[in-house]
């Protein structure tokens, strides 16, 4: 086990230990060192090797990649459509007499928009900022908007169809992700219906108010005057709906069965070629395609098509951070597998208490997430050891992969570290002209966050 426990033990020094000169809290080079060591460590030393071990980790991790990239283009063109205003305006206009009602569906929009996007930071910074000035007006402190923001947009990043939580540990544990989505449909309504009740608790009183001037016009008048904005939406939620559910016996999945009839060769389609090169691959997942072909139906309206370049440099801008440390990811994941760490842990799992595993392993992730606020580090750091462990001893992968997207996602909530919290106060706090105290705003969100934990719990022990 020595050779899985240094390249994680090192891994954990630099992202943790932000005084080291240089390398310090960079996550990026910590999965680079981590991969090394892994490789040095499993008798792997020949160059071509760990550039194999590169390709074949990013290979796993490629259509993960991909929802990022095309997600945030995707929202790039959904915002300069006017999609969210137009259904803000609706809440507003709608519920101007009921306080606690437009909270909920303001929760209720961040968790669609973050469930669009699956990044949290993606949906708070993007979509949330158009929720401040509501909130703002009803008198609402900032750490409290920034909390609404960042725990309706969290909820949303777990939340499918496009769940990176959920991606990314179903690339993990090589599981089909359709069926680990199954679980989301089920456990986040849940953590949304309570979370709801927990905001209306804590965010709105008696002498909560909406103020008439922010209302512009009724709410019928606002959809009969943007409804044209709304259909790219409408539009997805119908596709995503048929690939995932089988409705009256039928099982549609609309852009692979329409690339399966381009044919490139006499015995090849498009979408077969596309599934089998090493990497492009990721674009031929059903749910990236289907946000492919919704942007350019997208950009067939005028708004869109004549600021199209803006909305793929904003969309790429938005997610290149992520996209980095999931590249970085691969690399580390390609030589785990390479340098034999995963099957060391796998064999070392199965000497193992179970409950002991499962305890562990859960608080392992629990604490990663919330000492580095990501929860994607946590994934990679201990879902890629913990997630074949749980599997090797025997429980249900599809449940594996589940656990782990809460687990992951409720410890990067927790304070001190949570960046989204972070990157939200800073936007509040500009707009409001007032400063924000983020660690009051995570603070709020511990309720949300040990829900998750205990979802992921609960899927490790029905």
């Amino acid at each position: 086990m020595i050779k899985v426990i240094i390249p994680v033990i090192a891994l954990l020094v630099i992202i943790l230990c932000k005084k080291i000169p240089k390398i310090g809290g960079n996550v990026n080079v910590g999965l680079f060192t981590a991969g090394a060591l892994s490789l040095l460590l499993g008798g792997v030393f020949n160059p071509v090797d760990w550039f194999g071990a590169w390709i074949n980790g990013v290979d796993q991790l490629a259509w993960v990649i991909c929802l990022s990239i095309f997600g945030s283009i995707y929202a790039s063109t959904q915002v300069k459509l006017g999609t969210i205003d137009t259904i803000m305006g609706y809440l507003k206009a709608r519920f101007e007499k009921s306080p606690r009602i437009l909270i909920v569906c303001i929760i209720i929009v961040l968790v669609l928009a973050g469930s669009l996007l699956g990044d949290a930071i993606a949906a708070s910074t993007v979509i949330g900022v158009l929720t401040i000035g509501v909130l703002a007006s009803m008198g609402i402190s900032g750490e409290k908007i920034t909390c609404l923001i960042v725990m309706g947009a969290s909820m949303g990043s777990l939340m499918p169809p496009i769940s990176q939580a959920f991606a990314l540990s179903s690339a993990l544990t090589n599981t089909e992700p359709d069926l680990v989505l199954r679980y989301g449909y089920i456990t986040v309504p849940i953590i949304v219906v309570l979370m709801c009740i927990y905001a209306n608790i804590i965010f709105v009183n008696k002498k909560t108010k909406i103020p008439h001037q922010n209302i512009n016009g009724k709410p019928f008048e606002i959809i009969k005057e943007n409804w044209s904005s709304l259909i790219p939406l409408i539009l997805l939620i119908v596709i995503v709906v048929f690939r995932t559910t089988t409705i009256g016996g039928v099982h549609f999945d609309l852009v692979p069965e329409v690339l399966g009839k381009v044919m490139i060769s006499e015995n090849l389609d498009l979408y077969t070629a596309l599934s089998q090169i090493s990497i492009l691959r990721g674009v031929s997942n059903g749910i990236v395609l289907s946000i492919i072909f919704v942007t350019i139906v997208s950009c067939l309206f005028p708004k869109v098509r004549g600021g199209a370049k803006e909305c793929v440099v904003e969309g790429m801008k938005n997610v290149k951070t992520t996209v980095l440390i999931q590249v970085c990811a691969g690399f580390m994941l390609g030589c785990f597998y390479a340098g034999g760490q995963i099957e060391a842990v796998q064999a070392f799992a199965q000497g193992l208490n179970e409950h002991l595993l499962k305890i562990g392993g859960a608080g392992s992730m629990a604490l990663i997430g919330m000492l580095t606020g990501s929860q994607s580090t946590a994934q990679n750091v201990i879902f890629s050891f913990f997630g074949p462990a749980l599997i090797s001893i025997g429980m249900d992968p599809v449940q594996v992969a589940a656990a782990g997207a809460h687990l992951a996602a409720g410890g990067m909530g927790l304070p001190p570290a949570d960046l989204t919290t972070f990157c939200v106060a800073g936007i509040v706090g500009s707009m409001i002209g007032k400063e924000v105290d983020p660690i009051k705003s995570m603070i709020m969100m511990i309720p949300m966050c040990l829900l998750m934990i205990t979802m992921g719990m609960i899927l490790l022990y029905i």
